[in-house]
C-alpha cells in the first residue's frame, strides 16, 4: 500500500491530477482505501492503471472517454469507441506516410512544389 506521494512519484503525475482522476471516477475504488487516519491508500497495483491511463490520454482519448470506458459504458460500447481510435491512428498514419513520401520528393527534386534558393555570398 502506498501514499499519494509515492504514486505520484513512480507516475510522475502530480497529486492534484490523482484527485481530479478520484473526483472524475477514473480511478476505481479498489485501488483506494483509507488509513486509521482517514488518508488514501493506493493499492500498488494503481501505478501501472495510471500508466494505461497516461497511455490512453496519449492517443488522443479525452476525460469523458475514459470515464466512459471505465465506468459507464457496455461491452459492445467500449470497443466500439476502442474500434474508433484505432481507425483514427490508421487515419493518422496514412496522413504522416503521405507527408514523408512529399518530404521525400522534395528532398530529391521530384515534387510539383520546388523552390530555389539563391545564396549570397
Amino acid at each position: 500500500m502506498m501514499k499519494a506521494n509515492e504514486v505520484s512519484r513512480l507516475t510522475e503525475l502530480p497529486i492534484s491530477t490523482l484527485r481530479f482522476y478520484e473526483r472524475k471516477q477514473l480511478i476505481p475504488e479498489q485501488f483506494i482505501s483509507r488509513d486509521e487516519n482517514n488518508y488514501r491508500i493506493y493499492d500498488e497495483e494503481v501505478v501501472d492503471y495510471l500508466q494505461d491511463v497516461r497511455m490512453l490520454l496519449t492517443l488522443g482519448f479525452t476525460i469523458q472517454e475514459l470515464i466512459l470506458l471505465i465506468n459507464e459504458s457496455s461491452h459492445i460500447e467500449k470497443k466500439a469507441l476502442v474500434a474508433e481510435k484505432i481507425k483514427y491512428i490508421q487515419e493518422l498514419e496514412a496522413q504522416l506516410e503521405a507527408s514523408k513520401t512529399f518530404l521525400k520528393n522534395v528532398l530529391e527534386g521530384k515534387a510539383n512544389f520546388q523552390t530555389r534558393c539563391k545564396y549570397k555570398q
